[in-house]
């Protein structure tokens, strides 16, 4: 290879202006330049940025070789392109450069071969170095930019497509799953192609404005499928231009929820048959077609016999269950353009529309068709389960012209019915509306009673049968009514019962006996138990272990002065928690009784599970006795079966002499009836215990005040 440096440096007037000129081209450059040729590729030139590049001066760095003016470790790493270049090759690459004080800098390196000719080999090298730092940190950044987009849009599950002047340009993977076709398939087609036809007018205009709120459409995959999706587009620049990137979200859960919310709202939970809301909706709807058409309509309203009795033998499941069905049998028995609702509880409704006439026969068929539906039982925990339906109708527009009114006479109907018999169908009648009246004037009245506290306890006591001692109270609510006087219980607790209105005053009745009990202790009567009675519905519903220790604390009575009544009915579901309350109330020391036994179950089992202190024989096998055989045996039974489980027995209704001596005889230990006293009034009461105290059982019975006529004879 011909030596060119000392071409480069020969001093003569042509050379040297030349020289010059290459020397101030070289220096403008902003590039690093330098010249390396000959055998051993000396420079032969350089401008002041490559000298001082690598560590020399202009003057310095000339004549020297690449390892001398590199130094070796720098040779090492570039010979291998040095090489590439003098077999002709124009090399480019990218390397590190260290800094004295510590960092580096990106320096993109160029060499470019010096031939005399093409087919000459290579005779030197042209070396260029530029430095990149800023714009290979530039570029870095969009590179790692486009690195983070790209994972983002592969991590993420809602789909991103780019697109520029309406065809796809690119997507991610979520893309391809959401609508069913593979990138390369999507790429180049409009957009449009995959929205769902209904929705493409208003994605074209949204993209013409360009929107970049999110707006609601559906996308339609490749199988068919409509998926809805929210959408929200973004306008990003590219060289002059934009292209729009579009973020889809897949909303098919949340429409689900929305579609399964407005659905809830407008329909039963349990038998997703409409509800109260749905059916006056949809009953106004067909009252607006009838009266403009001039056809009739029928409501009736059905009501289940007896469907307590379901849950509370069965379960809450059971009744579930038992519901559903009715809802499936009824379904079945009305025609397609009838409409079936549950307005809650054991209340359905069926609107017969259109109606044939006659209007009220052709409603009573469909009513008894109905109720004849439920009359194969219904397979409930393993047994079968025979249901009754009482049915009342109103007609429209015969008996009413709103759909509200007609539901109040279905009402008033269905009430009517209930009161002949179970499983009876009864069509409204103007008269209904005075019974309906009525119980809305009773309840009004109930409330203001609870409120003014227009109740009053009579008591009446019970004898021991061997002693002629007083042993116990029982403590028994009377109505003080505004226009009848005195109202025994069996004209108000059932109905209150019925009402969700017995609660406040089993609550006052706890209290007042339990504060006149003690004041009678206090003054010096003998320490017996005052009974308060419980029904079923207050022993479920209310906390009565907390209530009773509180009105025990508060009143100061012993809690042994306390025996709380109850009904059979309460023992016979354990799951209900009773055993538990029981034991916790036994456990503050109150005494456990149960009433009217003997017309209930009766059950052997429950003597034995609780821990009861007495049962009170039903008056209904005293009254007779000791002239019915049959009577005298029942009491002798029950009797006999208590004192086995060492209970006692309390025998109610005595009212004869004859029957205290056949209890005597028989060993039953309490007495109570109007033999010993009718109940009375606190006062009355103090009286009566003053003539017992002084002239025995027979002078109290003679000077105890006759019942009250209006009351019979309640306990």
């Amino acid at each position: 290879m011909p030596d060119t440096s000392s071409a480069l440096s020969a001093s003569t007037p042509g050379n040297d202006l030349h020289h010059t000129l290459l020397r101030l081209v070289a220096e403008s450059d902003p590039g690093l330049l330098a010249y390396f040729g000959g055998a051993e590729l000396r420079c032969a030139f350089a401008n002041a940025r490559y000298a001082s590049f690598a560590g020399h001066t202009v003057d310095s760095i000339v004549g020297l070789t690449p390892p001398e003016a590199l130094g070796q470790e720098a040779w090492t790493r570039v010979q291998p392109h040095v090489e590439r270049c003098l077999q002709g090759h124009t090399v480019r690459y990218l390397r590190e450069h260290p800094l004295p004080r510590g960092g580096h800098r990106v320096v993109e390196v160029q060499l470019i071969p010096h031939q005399a000719t093409l087919q000459t080999p290579p005779v030197g090298l042209m070396v260029r170095i530029d430095d990149i730092t800023e714009q290979w940190q530039a570029e870095r950044a969009v590179r790692e930019s486009n690195e983070r987009i790209r994972k983002f849009t592969e991590a993420t599950e809602e789909a991103v497509v780019f697109h520029q002047q309406g065809r796809i340009v690119d997507g991610n993977l979520a893309l391809e799953r959401l609508t069913g076709y593979a990138l390369d398939e999507l790429r180049g087609h409009p957009t449009l192609d995959f929205v769902a036809p209904a929705y493409r007018a208003a994605a074209e205009a949204y993209v013409q404005a360009g929107r970049e709120d999110p707006y609601e459409a559906a996308i339609t995959h490749r199988d068919g499928r409509t998926i809805p999706v929210e959408i929200v587009g973004k306008t990003m620049p590219l060289h002059g231009t934009s292209y729009r990137v579009a973020i889809l979200r897949d909303i098919s859960l949340r429409k689900q929820a929305q579609e399964r919310s407005a659905f809830m709202a407008l329909h039963d939970v349990l038998t997703q048959l409409p509800n109260r809301r749905s059916l006056l909706e949809q009953l106004a709807q067909r009252i607006t077609r009838a009266r403009r058409q001039g056809r009739q309509i029928a409501v009736l309203l059905l009501d289940l016999d007896h469907f307590r009795t379901v849950n509370e033998s069965l379960g809450h499941l059971a009744g579930d269950h038992l519901l559903c069905g009715v809802a499936g049998r009824l379904l079945a028995a009305l025609g397609a353009d009838d409409l079936l609702a549950r307005l809650g509880g054991d209340q359905f409704v069926a609107v017969l529309d259109p109606l044939e006439p006659p209007g009220d026969a052709t409603a009573t068929a469909a009513a008894e068709r109905l109720r004849d539906a439920l009359r194969t039982p219904f397979e409930l925990a393993g047994m079968p389960v025979t249901v009754t339906s009482s049915v009342g109708i109103g007609l429209f527009p015969v008996h009413a012209g709103t759909g509200d009114a007609l539901l109040r006479c279905a009402d008033a109907a269905l009430h009517h019915a209930r009161r002949i018999g179970p499983g009876m169908v009864q069509c409204y009648d103007p008269a209904m509306d005075s019974r309906a009246l009525e119980i809305l004037q009773r309840e009004r009245l109930l409330r203001e009673a609870i409120a003014t506290g227009a109740f009053v306890l009579h008591f009446q006591p019970q004898t021991d049968l061997r002693t002629g001692e007083l042993c116990g109270l029982e403590a028994l609510v009377r109505w003080r009514h505004p226009h009848r006087g005195i109202v025994g219980p069996q004209e108000f607790i059932g109905f209150c019962e019925a009402r969700g209105l017995i609660s406040p005053i089993g609550r006052w009745v706890l209290r007042e006996a339990c504060r006149q009990m003690k004041a009678w202790l206090d003054a010096g009567w003998p320490q017996v138990p005052v009974a308060v009675n419980l029904s079923a519905l207050e022993f479920r519903q209310r906390d009565m272990v907390a209530e009773v220790a509180e009105v025990l604390q508060s009143t100061g009575l012993p809690p042994s002065c306390l025996e709380i009544e109850l009904t059979e009915s309460v023992l016979m579901h354990p799951e209900d928690g009773a055993q538990d309350t029981l034991n916790a109330l036994k456990a503050l020391g109150v005494r456990i009784a149960i009433d009217d036994f003997g017309t209930g179950y009766s059950s052997l089992a429950y003597l034995k599970r609780y821990p009861l202190d007495q049962i009170k024989i039903d008056r209904s096998f005293v009254m007779d006795t000791p002239d019915n055989a049959d009577d005298v045996a029942i009491v002798t039974a029950i009797v006999q079966m208590a004192r086995s489980l060492q209970l006692q027995t309390v025998a109610e209704g005595v009212e004869t002499q004859a029957q205290v001596e056949l209890l005597r005889a028989l060993g039953c230990d309490i007495c109570q009836g109007h033999v010993v006293a009718a109940p009375m009034e606190a006062a009355a009461l103090a009286a009566w215990w003053e003539a017992w105290q002084a002239g025995g059982m027979a002078r109290a019975r003679r000077s105890s005040p006759p019942p009250p006529s209006a009351l019979g004879r309640p306990q």
